[in-house]
């Protein structure tokens, strides 16, 4: 074996080691918990009050819209810190001008202004009225 990868064999032990302690306590509560449905464990949870109707309401899609839109502009910055902290350094490290590093965020930045101008005018990100059509 190649003696480089010996220098993972302490990373590999460690994961081993906390997959085997997950397993074992999941199997732990398995073995010594009790499985016994009871009157009492099937009683209403939070303020006795019975439930009504299905608990898998529905929600708007909007909620699950502004989410993802969420997700992506952070994404998005997550791509732009990088670049911003190691701007000075773009010519040593990637052999290409400073110039062509700005203009290269500016066309990334342009994109996601069209993302964002898209969003704006299909009326995502407008709550006061009700569309059935999201």
């Amino acid at each position: 074996m190649n003696p480089y990868y010996w220098q993972y064999l302490a990373l590999m032990m460690q994961i081993l080691a906390a997959f085997l302690l997950g397993v074992g306590m999941v199997a732990a509560s398995w073995f010594v918990g009790r499985h016994r449905n009871t009157q009492v464990k099937l009683d209403a949870y939070e303020c006795g009050i019975q439930a009504i109707g299905d608990a898998r309401g529905r929600f708007s899609v909007r909620f699950y819209l502004v989410a993802v839109l969420f997700i992506l502009f952070d994404v998005e910055m997550v791509f732009m810190m990088p670049w911003a902290v190691i701007y000075r350094r773009l010519p040593a490290l990637t052999g290409c001008s400073r110039l062509f590093g700005f203009w290269e965020m500016l066309v990334y930045l342009g994109f996601v202004a069209v993302g964002l101008y898209y969003i704006v005018r299909k009326g995502i990100l407008n709550w006061s009225q009700d569309k059935a059509d999201l």
